[in-house]
């Protein structure tokens, strides 16, 4: 498959930023530079409709982190400041090189030098800069960028006319988006490059009887290009079925119930349970129960989660964080004990715990915070029919709306799409929906009973911290079986 080339701005810009950080390195105790160049694409198949729009993810800047007695601050900027004008780009710094680079140097280091002046700064351990260098390029089939926009939009278009048959299937629409993510950092002693491409994909239907409406969906996504539709165009028969179900579901009879997760579900379990939860910029602040239980159990002997950039590939996957820590795999519950969280610079300091590569921002121009990446629950050795078999009365759960949770309290909301109802070990047929699960957390954990041999990831959404600060993330892994109360 075709390797993703570095962005060629990045590459005109690094030989100027390593100058200009090899200038500013003497008056401070740390400093770096990273630089974005990420560019997307957004297409849509609407009824009656097909249009193309740039994505939210879409950037170009640098931010300099700067630390000197224990005080960090950081500038951000889209342009590079000179001193002969407002700003100069690397279009014309590049034939003046070393002057140019002064100049930039100068620029930085006052403003820098303003920011440190606050006497109201929070003193920090020394921020480390171990040597480094390392690059990734991404691989993929299908190039979105070469490929004609037309061809895109009648592609989805032929999907979305694929599932409605103006009988039960009224309405669909579909959409495809991608990001070209292009990074460097850059520090006295690291040097780190990383160009990927990561794509999402959705096909949406509405069935109609009467008055009664209901919607499903299918999500596609990877650090792949548009050959991820192929699974969206391998879906339709299974959503056709899924949205005429839907049809005859009936309202959930709210109660405690044997719940069966599909990889979607465990994941946003996972992520809601103990992935906000244990970003550890919230153990500094005092606002995470799962600080009081660090060492402790949290859940049954099958419950082992992981997050992290590293050891699996989906769209939360990187080389480097954007503090230019290397990307990690973090156990963070094994065998139901909970081990530790996932960190960003700052509070690993200030916390005297290891950096995870967890420190995220959602553009060059935001705060860096501990945040997810990959985040699932480790397979198990069951299979997903003796999971169904060994259930006395409760029910099969897919297709995620929504979820959320209170890292202070661990109470946790999923809401799902799609309840299929299980009695004696076998589908009786019925479909709930929708579907509301809560719980609290380690008793949701604690009843954990099987886990199938699965795994399965998946990318299609984003995670905000605070209802800002978006991160591509993904979340998945096995079949879960526990006890839920649902409504």
């Amino acid at each position: 498959m075709p390797k993703r080339t570095h962005s060629p701005f990045l590459l005109e810009a690094k030989p100027v930023l390593g100058e200009v950080i090899e200038r500013l390195k003497p008056w401070f105790d740390y400093i770096s530079v990273l630089a974005t160049d990420d560019r997307g694409l957004s297409y849509f198949a609407l009824p009656g409709e097909t249009r193309t729009a740039e994505p939210m993810w879409v950037q170009r800047g640098f931010v300099f982190r700067a630390q000197r007695e224990g005080k960090v601050v950081e500038y951000a900027c889209a342009v590079l400041p000179g001193a002969a004008q407002e700003s100069v780009s690397f279009a014309s710094t590049r034939s003046r090189a070393s002057a140019s680079a002064i100049e930039i140097a100068d620029a930085v280091r006052a403003r820098l030098d303003s920011l440190l002046a606050d006497a109201t700064l929070i003193p920090f351990p020394q921020i480390p800069d171990e040597p480094a260098t390392a690059e990734f390029l991404g691989e993929i089939e299908e190039d979105p960028f070469a490929a004609d926009p037309e061809d895109v939009l009648d592609r989805l278009a032929a999907l979305r006319e694929k599932l409605t048959d103006g009988k039960v299937v009224v309405m669909a629409q579909s959409r495809y988006e991608c990001v070209d993510v292009s990074r460097l950092f850059l520090s006295p002693n690291r040097s780190l490059m990383q160009s990927f491409l990561w794509s999402q994909a959705y096909l949406f239907g509405v069935a109609r009887r009467g008055q009664m409406s209901k919607m499903s969906y299918r999500p596609a996504s990877g650090r792949k290009g548009l050959e991820i539709l192929r699974g969206l165009e391998t879906s339709v028969p299974e959503l056709a079925k899924e949205l005429a179900d839907l049809l005859d579901a009936v309202p959930m009879e709210p109660g405690e119930y044997e719940v069966i997760l599909d990889p979607d579900m465990a994941g946003t379990l996972a992520h809601e349970a103990f992935g906000h939860g244990v970003e550890t910029d919230m153990f500094f602040k005092k606002r995470a129960k799962a600080l009081e239980y660090l060492g402790k159990r949290v859940g049954s002997d099958l419950v082992t989660m992981y997050d992290g950039a590293a050891g699996v590939d989906q769209t939360g996957s990187y080389l480097f964080d954007d503090e230019g820590t290397l990307a990690t795999k973090t156990c963070v519950i094994e065998n139901g004990i909970l081990k530790g969280g996932i960190s960003d610079t700052l509070s690993a300091l200030a916390l005297g715990i290891a950096r995870t590569g967890n420190g995220r921002r959602e553009a060059y121009s935001h705060k860096a915070y501990a945040r997810m990446t990959n985040t699932y629950f480790a397979p198990g050795t069951s299979t997903l029919e003796k999971m169904i078999a060994s259930v006395k009365h409760g029910w099969q759960l897919s297709q995620l709306n929504s979820g959320m949770e209170d890292p202070r309290n661990w109470g946790i909301q999923l809401i799902c799409m799609v309840g299929r109802e299980i009695k004696d070990g076998k589908y009786t047929g019925r479909v709930a929906s929708p579907v509301v699960c809560s719980g609290y957390v380690p008793d949701v954990l604690s009843a954990v009973s099987m886990v199938s041999s699965d795994f399965e990831l998946g990318g299609s959404g984003a995670c905000g911290k605070g209802h800002k600060e978006y991160a591509k993330v993904s979340s998945g892994g096995p079949y879960v079986k526990t006890r839920m109360r649902l409504g």
